[in-house]
């Protein structure tokens, strides 16, 4: 008999589950889904075999349990249920593994409570993370379930980023310092990137920009981060859909002090209410270009104020890396909006970065560079994708050959 060749991904969030159950030997999905609005009466399952139309169906799914039990029907009506002995493992999504974790780990009970002691810096995210790997044991205990973390590829960072100027007392005693997220995204782009050049990644310097709802930069020399613009928690950095990014930390007393908030009204404030959605009341990109492109000034202002800080961080990161073989736009925002590639490169001539305007008009699926074809740094277009990163991660883990790709 041969050996199971398939996993699933899940993906649990706090009110939602994406999957996707991938065949590993040609990398093939054989199905896509999302649970959302668990918990609610109105929660709706959209599940897609590959090949077959989409189907799903609303009702009351009140808890990650019977989210995932509502998956495992739905893949059991295309013969892909969880009781199939082609499913090697079940891959997960965790958002924060500390500095302990920096691979894709095997979960025991040991790994559970460390990444439980983690919930107090990621309180939206681990608890759900959590919720659906314990469910997913319950439906499938002989099955290994792997988690990958998203700050695992950021543990590379050398102490002289990752370190805050702070108390170092204070900040050991309070796990207080830079992790970064979004990292299977930036791991699985910055290697696209490579092979998108000819080139081995260890030979590559690239800049990754994860641009979507939420937006993070990596630098990445030689296939390792070595700076990102996430921190403890993934506020800090670029300005996103409704998060603030940098920010005066000095801005938060003031609000205490004279606008008289709670610590949880600022962190509503920041996470929720600033950023884009802050600025001009969208947060969706292809309406606030709608709104500039029919002269509203507030949407414009907020455009450029976006711009203005993804050009400081690619400046930064310029700095940081020395030598910039290329600089990769992904995620919905990235992949899709061309005036933010172009606004966001503009000027920077000098360092070598420029977009072809045609090429940066081209809508395509695929990794592609949009760069003049003289250009000294190559600006690229990699669609992540971090369900098969996870996938790949895990599968290998489970086959202990540590090298598909």
């Amino acid at each position: 008999m041969s050996s199971p060749t398939r996993v699933l991904v899940l993906n649990s969030g706090s009110s939602s589950v994406k999957y996707q159950l991938l065949d590993m030997r040609d990398h093939a999905r054989l199905a896509v889904g999302l649970v959302e609005r668990i918990g609610e009466e109105t929660s709706r399952l959209k599940h897609t075999p590959t090949g077959g139309e989409t189907r799903g169906w609303s009702g009351s799914v009140p808890d990650h349990d019977a989210a995932l039990k509502a998956v495992a029907a739905e893949l059991a009506k295309d013969g892909l249920g969880l009781d199939s002995p082609d499913l090697a493992a079940i891959g997960h999504r965790v958002v924060h593994g500390g500095l302990r974790f920096s691979e894709p780990t095997v979960v025991d009970d040991a790994v559970l409570a460390e990444i439980e002691r983690l919930v107090p810096v990621a309180p939206l995210h681990n608890p759900a993370n959590l919720t659906g790997i314990r469910t997913a044991q319950a439906l499938r205990p002989d099955l290994p379930q792997v988690a990958v973390f998203d700050t695992a590829f950021h543990t590379t960072m050398p102490e002289s980023a990752a370190r805050y100027a702070i108390d170092v007392e204070t900040a050991d005693a309070h796990r207080i310092r830079r992790y970064g997220f979004h990292g299977t995204s930036h791991a699985y782009v910055s290697r696209e990137t490579a092979k998108l050049l000819g080139r081995a990644p260890e030979d590559v310097n690239v800049i990754v920009l994860h641009l979507g709802n939420g937006a993070s930069a990596s630098a990445v020399r030689g296939g390792r981060c070595v700076d990102t613009s996430m921190g403890l928690t993934p506020l800090e950095g670029l300005v996103m859909g409704t998060r603030s990014g940098d920010m005066d930390p000095a801005v938060i007393f003031h609000l205490m002090r004279v606008g008289e908030m709670s610590a949880d009204e600022i962190d509503t404030l920041l996470n929720k209410r600033s950023g884009l959605i802050g600025l001009c009341g969208d947060n969706d990109m292809r309406e606030i270009r709608r709104r500039v492109d029919a002269g509203d000034e507030r949407a414009r202002l907020a455009f450029d104020i976006y711009i203005h800080r993804l050009k400081k961080y690619i400046g930064a990161y310029y700095a940081v890396l020395g030598r910039v073989d290329a600089v990769a736009f992904t995620a919905g925002v990235g992949e899709n909006s061309a005036p933010v590639r172009e606004a966001a490169v503009a000027g920077l001539e000098g360092l070598g970065l420029a977009v072809d305007p045609e090429l940066n008009a081209v809508r395509g699926d695929g990794a592609r560079l949009i760069s003049p074809a003289d250009a000294r740094v190559a600006v690229a277009v990699v669609p992540t994708d971090e369900e098969m990163e996870i996938a790949t991660q895990t599968y290998a883990l489970v086959n202990d050959s540590g090298n598909l790709t």
